[in-house]
């Protein structure tokens, strides 16, 4: 029989062949690569039998979903290890994550870290025996049956919550079966890299009403040098630690009496200013204007713009006045009802509306995490309302003001084009019309991206970008959402061009994604060492003796004047302490006075990075940092 390659071409098969016995007709070398494939477009197992007419695509591990693959695995084979050394334990899931996969586990004796060497020494036993891998298939009785038979109580309970025509799959490697529609390795011999790193509780289905179960965390990796890369990188962002760092450079405090709502300190404050009066600058050059919007509105409001039904359990609600409101966790509804004060015309559009909004979000106590994960941040905002005809140069325009500020900052990025989920709303026929709008613009700027199937807002699709950070990290950021629902639902109009009401279509957007997050992730992209423009501190100023402290401090005066941020260190320390501690500080730059300098009116300087001082004047050394502010160079 016939059947059709990646590439176009046609392959002649037997009859009833599996992938694996396609790949290795089209070579060996891609057979023994070989991890999985897709029939169809549908990822399956290599044991799958093909049917004529098939469209093949052989999956290796240089595919993210063969490393999905793979990680899986390794998932089964911890879990085999762990009910071979315990087994009593009940298995609950164990799905694939970001480098790795983790299983939960109900064990009737609590295990910890130290346990790890025994369970991976199994987990090689098992990796070693190079045991097949086999999927079947049972009904829906006989699989509770199994499971049962097992003592496997949440699988049984998993098992009952299926649709009633769900395919109910298992996966058997040697003694060992477990639930799962797959797909996986053809045999275990194909693990080459993992490590167990973690263990924490973990309630049965996220629900805290349900039993803690033990949930073992580990990394798997192609090669045993990734794995070893990924490590190296773990210990370097260990160094950057935004909490470590924002506590040492006194950016910002977490505090009991806040959990989840952060204190930002004077120097923090500089940093975060710093980026906003950026932001505003680059937003009025596109035309935005800037609004602000309540922080808490009437529950009516939450009701009409899809929040109360969709997302009431992050939200934070009170009474006023006897009438039901929530603290807003999103700047969207109060961005329509300015739009509603005034009439609009079609000649009003594109119109831009900006908002630095501050929202708030509960968040689960065990989620929160530094400045990544807060209750309450700065949105940066924007909902721009436009004509059909204006979609496509919209967003590109966001597109193009997003590329700009992420390479001022030196991050490279990722795209990500998110489509309609199961809870949206709207009719698939809008859906369809906005999905294709963010395609087409996209395409048109010849962008590689990626489809992320069924993770759009519940209102409509978006665009996600994913920063790249120093060290390789990737963190969601930029979002470009079109939305042809909030108008509906606000019952927004413009008059047309023919003189008749007409609704107005809109994109939500935001770059920064949280100002709050955004400064983590700054922090642990320049370790701390921020570029001259944004440093809290730009030049610390070191007297070397009493003497030469009323000329450091005017020399500060003399750079506070031209804006420049600076302090003098007027503490009674020798001058190396002073310099170790301002290099602690990473401060941009550093300057030496002594009588000589005093004397000739000069300056040392000492530019964060590098070992060798130069002597300028006062007059030269403030034009440096005004030339390197202004230009914002990110080094």
């Amino acid at each position: 029989m016939e059947i059709l390659l990646l590439n176009g071409d046609s392959l002649v098969v037997d009859e009833g062949a599996t992938c694996l016995q396609a790949a290795q007709k089209i070579s060996e070398g891609l057979a023994r690569a070989a991890v999985a494939a897709k029939i169809n477009g549908e990822l399956c197992d290599l044991s799958t039998k093909l049917s004529a007419g098939d469209k093949l695509e052989i999956v290796t591990l240089k595919d993210k979903e063969g490393l999905d693959v793979y990680r899986h695995t390794c998932a089964h084979v911890l879990a085999q290890a762990i009910k071979n050394i315990y087994p009593t334990c009940n298995l609950a899931i164990g799905p694939v994550i970001d480098n790795g996969f983790y299983y939960d586990i109900d064990f009737n004796t609590p295990i910890t870290q130290d346990d790890f060497a025994k369970i991976e020494s199994e987990m090689n036993k098992i990796i070693k025996a190079k045991t097949p891998i086999e999927r079947f298939e049972l009904p829906r009785a006989e699989a509770i049956k199994l499971m049962k038979k097992y003592k496997e109580k949440y699988k049984v309970e998993l098992i009952n919550d299926l649709p009633e025509d769900a395919v109910i799959s298992f996966y058997k490697q040697g003694t060992f079966t477990d639930l799962c529609r797959g797909p996986h390795l053809p045999n275990t011999g194909k693990i080459k890299a993992f490590k167990l790193v973690s263990i924490s509780g973990s309630y049965w289905r996220g629900n805290e009403k349900n039993k803690m179960l033990t949930r073992i965390y580990g990394v798997a990796f192609a090669k045993k040098d990734e794995m070893d890369a990924y490590f190296q990188m773990l210990e370097e962002a260990k160094k950057r630690d935004h909490i470590k760092l924002g506590k040492e450079l006194k950016l910002f405090a977490l505090l009991n009496e806040g959990k989840g709502f952060p204190f930002f300190l004077p120097n923090g404050m500089v940093l975060k200013n710093t980026l906003v009066d950026y932001w505003r600058e680059l937003h009025r050059r596109e035309g935005y204007v800037e609004i602000q919007s309540p922080i808490i509105l009437t529950r009516t409001l939450w009701e009409n713009s899809g929040h109360w039904e969709h997302y009431k359990d992050n939200m934070y609600t009170t009474k006023i006045d006897g009438e039901d409101c929530a603290v807003k966790p999103m700047n969207c509804p109060g961005g329509m009802l300015v739009y509603k004060i005034s009439p609009h015309s079609y000649k009003d559009f594109p119109l831009r509306m900006a908002e630095m909004g501050l929202v708030h979000r509960h968040e689960k106590s065990g989620q929160l995490h530094g400045l990544f994960r807060v209750r309450c941040f700065t949105q940066d905002d924007a909902h721009i309302f436009m004509l059909p005809e204006q979609i496509t140069d919209e967003i590109k325009g966001v597109v193009r003001l997003t590329d700009k500020i992420y390479k001022q900052f030196g991050f490279k990025y990722k795209v990500e084009l998110s489509t309609r989920p199961e809870n949206s709303m709207g009719s698939e026929e809008e859906w369809n019309t906005a999905t294709a709008a963010l395609k087409a613009a996209l395409d048109e700027m010849n962008i590689n991206y990626e489809i992320n199937e069924g993770d759009g807002a519940f209102y409509g699709p978006k665009i996600d970008f994913h920063l790249e950070d120093s060290i390789g990290r990737t963190w969601q950021c930029g979002t470009i959402q079109l939305d042809f629902q909030m108008p509906q639902r606000f019952d927004l109009e413009y008059v047309g061009e023919d003189g008749q009401k007409h609704r107005p279509i809109m994109i939500h957007r935001a770059i920064f994604g949280s100002i709050e997050r955004f400064i983590g992730i700054l922090i642990e992209h320049f370790a701390g060492k921020f570029p001259l423009w944004l440093a809290p501190v730009q030049v610390k100023i070191l007297p070397i003796t009493d003497r030469t402290l009323s000329y450091a401090e005017d020399i500060c005066k003399k750079l506070a004047d031209c804006g420049i941020r600076c302090e003098v260190d007027k503490r009674n320390e020798k001058i190396g302490y002073k310099i170790r501690e301002a290099k602690m500080e990473k401060v941009p730059y550093v300057i030496v006075v002594g009588d000589k300098e005093a004397e000739e009116g000069s300056v040392n300087v000492n530019k964060r990075g590098e070992e060798e001082k130069v002597t300028l004047s006062k007059d030269e050394f403030i034009s440096l940092i005004l030339k390197e502010t202004a230009e914002k160079t990110i080094f």
